[in-house]
């Protein structure tokens, strides 16, 4: 592919960017059907210096949604996790740019047909202005972006040949730890390992991973708590995973490959045949994977998906988790049917089977979800119903919450400005979101949670984009969530929590993101408002906050911040229950297209005060039978990588981190900004790594 891109406006935005980090920049995008089936399609990107970014975009629709920070319209994204084999080069001229892309047939996949007939888009992401030009016209009434593509017609005789990838690694890592003598090292074994991937099929691959090292190259970004019935969901990282996730998508997550934590061996086979999609993954873990410490957990993962007329399809999904006697099993069908372009009606249901040990009861339950939608260009809704059985459980799975019932009415109206105004979209959505326990919903009782959110969101010249929420909601009290805490009334003296009926909330929430300019972008979200206290099951003043910020001083350097913020105070007397602040820094400095240097450095304090029941006796809480007594941690850690990685599986990388504490007798929280020499702080852990692998393409 060639194509010139012309900017008439001023200067075109081009950085040395690290691979996938091109979305600051102008850059073009391929997004290559090779099945032409509307529904998936390889992405490659390419900024006006050739650097790259590329994934899959599979159209599911299950992001579209109108919460407070959301855009007025959008469509699916794609997940840039993949990386391909392919080559590209960039150039600034006096008109704009041009770009050249070569990829070759072996890192694609696509069907065994003499005659070939693929889908084709080009997509151009303009920075001066925020907008992005597609190469077919395309409507944001419509369900999907992809169904209006345009094609590549009259290919004959392609053939890949032999594909077989052979990456052998290598790697060493040495930890550090306090102990009774000194700071002591241990300098583990060298681990050789390597994966394979054979191109079975044109459109059918193997890939087989033996010993694999599996060390984050960047640790996991901090994140606040907002509801402790909420567990945190962290991104698959690691490159085995990530070839062919999108095969094994599913509603609710209901394959989570995080689960699998070291393993031993794994082998997964993906591909496309006859208008299904099949994804088989086969993995046996590390006994640190493991429930009891000594068992090796075997896993075994299948999801088929087939083609339903032009857009719509049907798909099962079977997961299963074997840890010595016990098990865990999980049945899924689910399905999509598109009509008349911009309706959609979505369904899934999944069954676990579960037991723990052979002596063990073994227990089943189900898990169930239905969607209506509509998106058209000035009027959008999304209807849910969701329920998730207290018993259903998945250890192959993710579940953020169960044991709830959620029905949820989600509406957009939206307005477009002609061409050329500054404000260029305006929203309004009020939303409508129901909670009920699970066996609550069963028996035709009241909702824990009720909630109207109106939120406006609007787009301006530029690249600019706002939002405003007004969030009023009521919260019952949750049984299970406080099941074991009791009321100190004196020495061996407590009674039952049993909390207020019922909490009312009113919220209001901001949010502004800037245009992505030369130099520098910027967004902000601020929330604050009386919300309940989870702590203590109270009402209390809140405040959320998040803030980011990228600089770009030159075309090598990239320097991106964050800060989240988290307060609770009583009502009404402001005292405080908890704050918590996580302040993160990452600098990058490209040398070129394949080597660049990285520190990362994120500091995570708290304070919480003693827990008591508010607002009603005062007294002191038990949680487990013991005192909460007020706390504060502050916390740092620092990350260095050196990377080289000039073509996806060929890479060397070294990198050191280490963990910060404050020691003294009293933790001060929020002091890092005062500390910059880590005065008080002790390291606590650190650990150093060298991963070298090398990809042969046979």
């Amino acid at each position: 592919f060639g194509i010139r891109a012309f900017e008439p406006h001023g200067a075109v935005r081009a950085t040395l960017a690290n691979r996938d980090n091109i979305s600051s920049d102008d850059n073009i995008q391929l997004l290559l059907g090779t099945f032409n089936d509307g529904r998936q399609a390889m992405v490659f990107g390419v900024n006006p210096l050739g650097v790259q970014m590329d994934g899959m975009l599979a159209e599911s629709n299950a992001a579209r949604s109108n919460d407070f920070n959301s855009k007025a319209t959008s469509r699916d994204q794609a997940d840039l996790s993949p990386d391909f084999v392919f080559e590209s080069k960039g150039r600034l001229t006096p008109y704009g740019y041009e770009i050249e892309v070569r990829i070759p047939f072996k890192s694609l996949k696509y069907p065994n047909a003499l005659s070939q007939t693929w889908g084709l888009n080009v997509v151009r992401i303009v920075q001066h202005s925020g907008h992005e030009d597609s190469w077919t016209p395309a409507k944001r009434a419509s369900l999907s972006f992809l169904g209006q593509s345009g094609v590549i017609e009259g290919m004959t005789d392609l053939r890949r040949g032999l594909v077989v990838d052979v990456t052998p690694e290598i790697t060493q890592r040495t930890s550090g730890a306090p102990g009774a003598g000194g700071w002591n090292y241990s300098a583990g074994k060298v681990q050789v390992g390597g994966t394979v991937r054979w191109g079975v099929t044109n459109n059918m691959t193997l890939n087989a991973t033996a010993n694999p090292d599996f060390s984050q190259i960047e640790s996991d970004e901090g994140q606040v708590q907002f509801d402790p019935r909420q567990s945190l969901y962290f991104t698959e990282k690691r490159p085995f995973f990530l070839e062919g996730s999108e095969q094994f998508a599913t509603p609710h997550n209901l394959v989570y490959t995080r689960r699998i934590v070291q393993p031993v061996a794994a082998a997964k086979l993906t591909g496309k045949m006859s208008g299904v999609n099949l994804a088989l993954l086969s993995a046996v873990d590390r006994t640190a994977g493991s429930r009891d410490g000594r068992s090796h957990p075997v896993y075994n993962i299948m999801r088929l998906q087939h083609d339903l007329g032009g857009q719509s399809r049907v798909g099962a999904t079977y997961t299963d988790r074997i840890e010595g006697s016990g098990f865990n099993r999980v049945a899924d069908v689910d399905g999509r049917y598109i009509f008349g372009g911009i309706y959609s009606v979505q369904g899934q249901y999944a069954r676990s089977f579960t037991k723990d040990s052979s002596a063990g009861p073994r227990t089943a339950a189900p898990l169930w979800n239905t969607i209506f939608s509509r998106n058209g260009r000035n009027f959008g809704i999304r209807y849910t119903l969701d329920g998730v059985s207290d018993r259903f459980r998945t250890r192959s799975g993710f579940i953020g919450r169960g044991g709830i019932v959620t029905g949820a009415f989600d509406h957009r109206f939206t307005w477009t400005a002609p061409a050329g105004r500054w404000l260029e979209t305006f929203s309004f959505s009020p939303v409508v979101r129901t909670t009920w326990r699970y066996q609550r919903f069963i028996d035709h009782k009241d909702a824990i949670e009720k909630l109207l959110h109106f939120n406006l969101a609007a787009t301006a010249r530029g690249g600019w984009n706002a939002g405003f929420g007004l969030l009023t909601e009521t919260f019952g009290f949750d049984p299970q969530l406080y099941a074991n805490y009791r009321i100190l009334r004196g020495p061996g003296d407590t009674i039952a929590f049993r909390g207020v009926g019922r909490i009312p909330n009113q919220d209001w929430v901001v949010s502004l993101g800037t245009p992505e300019w030369q130099k520098l972008s910027a967004n902000a979200l601020y929330l604050w408002g009386h919300d309940e206290n989870f702590f203590e099951w109270q009402s209390a003043n809140i405040v959320y906050a998040n803030y980011g910020l990228t600089l770009r001083p030159s075309q090598k350097l990239r320097v991106d911040g964050s800060y989240q913020l988290q307060s609770f105070r009583r009502r009404p007397e402001g005292t405080m229950v908890g704050e918590f602040r996580i302040p993160r820094l990452k600098v990058e400095y490209q040398l070129d297209r394949a080597i660049f240097l990285r520190v990362v450095g994120e500091y995570d304090s708290g304070s919480q005060d003693a827990l008591i029941d508010a607002g009603r006796t005062g007294l002191p809480l038990l949680v487990g039978g013991a005192l909460v007594p007020a706390q504060t941690y502050s916390n740092f850690r620092g990350d260095f990588l050196f990377s080289y990685a000039p073509v996806p599986g060929t890479v060397f990388f070294v990198g050191y981190g280490a963990g910060y504490s404050d020691v003294r007798d009293t933790p001060r929280p929020f002091s890092f900004p005062r500390s910059l020499g880590l005065t008080g702080y002790a390291r606590e852990n650190d650990a150093l790594f060298v991963k070298a692998s090398y990809l042969v393409r046979l």
